[in-house]
């Protein structure tokens, strides 16, 4: 058979696969971001047919080719140019693994498989997948933002996370205290790269640190579909009492210390108060 009748023949299957597509369920498949997908066939073969009677090829939910092989031979004219040299075959899984997953991958896929006898090709076998694609946030990273105001207690800070998909559920902070934990939501930010689809996130905020208690600060990230929780390195904050009068704290300010950007981010902060109770302006 010529190239001509080989794709003629694949262009009347497809149309009678579909047909039996409608009632297939489909196997759910997830794969990570720049990393190989399994596309599974799952063909039991109980006739043990030889590569050479079979005619078998993978397609998209958009009806593109990513693959075929047609009597033992791959046949590269029938593919998509979107996945050349991006598909392996593993015979003896029956599954084709589609490597450099992009977002964009994610949907539905249908394999189908024919025996080649006299009377051409005949419909033995089909399967449908479901791929997702997800993409790892970087761990949540807190910074503080120096206060402008004289209220020595209050503290600002972003948070961010970045090149992640799908998008997270929610992104909030997390104040722990010896006794009690307190959650702040806020509105979460988000941007997408238009090429690879992945996500940036972040959040602004601005809360009071309760007086002569010293407390931890964590963000937190809510990933989808997981419900997986990501947390950032702790902020920790310390509240030191100084003996003096007010006056003589007009000079104290809050001290912060933050490490490298390629270390673990420890914001260790302390915020100074006279023994009457009085906070001076924080200055960072």
């Amino acid at each position: 058979m010529g190239i001509c009748d080989s794709t003629m023949g694949l262009r009347n299957t497809l149309v009678v696969m579909a047909l039996l597509l409608s009632g297939a369920a489909s196997l759910e498949s997830q794969a990570f971001f720049n990393e190989t997908g399994d596309l599974p066939c799952h063909f039991p073969n109980s006739q043990n047919r030889s590569l050479d009677e079979l005619v078998i090829f993978w397609q998209d939910q958009n009806k593109l080719v990513l693959y075929e092989l047609y009597r033992g031979q791959e046949k590269p004219h029938n593919v998509h140019p979107k996945y050349i040299g991006r598909t392996s075959f593993d015979q003896d899984s029956w599954t084709l693994r589609l490597h450099n997953v992009q977002i964009k991958d994610k949907g539905s896929y249908q394999c189908f498989i024919h025996h080649k006898g006299p009377q051409g090709l005949v419909p033995i076998h089909q399967m449908s997948s479901d791929l997702s694609v997800l993409a790892n946030f970087s761990q949540p990273e807190i910074n503080l933002i120096p206060n402008q105001t004289e209220n020595s207690n209050i503290i600002n800070l972003t948070c961010s996370s970045t090149q992640g998909y799908p998008e997270p559920q929610r992104m909030y902070i997390l104040l722990k205290t010896k006794n009690s934990t307190t959650e702040y939501d806020t509105v979460m930010k988000k941007s997408q790269n238009n090429i690879t689809e992945l996500y940036n996130i972040s959040i602004s905020m601005s809360f009071s640190i309760p007086p002569e208690t010293n407390v931890s600060i964590f963000c937190v990230l809510q990933l989808e579909p997981t419900k997986t929780l990501l947390f950032s390195p702790p902020c920790n904050i310390e509240t030191i009492k100084v003996e003096g009068t007010e006056s003589e704290q007009t000079e104290k300010r809050v001290e912060l210390q933050e490490p490298e950007r390629s270390e673990e981010v420890q914001c260790d902060t302390n915020i100074s108060e006279t023994a009457s109770g009085d906070k001076n302006a924080t200055h960072f």
